[in-house]
């Protein structure tokens, strides 16, 4: 789901469709509703779930990214060890 101005039903649904930009722009923009303190009790437990759902898909994305460096790394030591 890409449209923050209402809270999903399910506060983890769609969020491993999401590309990591999708998931950081939400999650950017369900802070800044939840830091101006403008939204009910019920609605901001359901923005923060969807919240911790986003941000846990944005590690996710990212501990990946930094895994495939890492191996890429590897990959260029050893061809340069063998050259």
């Amino acid at each position: 789901m890409t449209d923050s101005a209402s809270a999903p039903a399910d506060p983890e649904s769609a969020v491993a469709e999401l590309s990591y930009e999708q998931a950081r722009d939400e999650l950017v923009s369900i802070v800044a509703r939840l830091e101006a303190g403008q939204v009910p009790l019920e609605e901001s437990m359901t923005l923060w779930q969807r919240g911790e759902a986003l941000a846990a898909h944005c590690t996710a994305w990212l501990d990946d990214a930094q895994a495939r460096i890492a191996d890429a790394g590897v990959v260029a030591v050893a061809r340069d060890d063998q050259t």
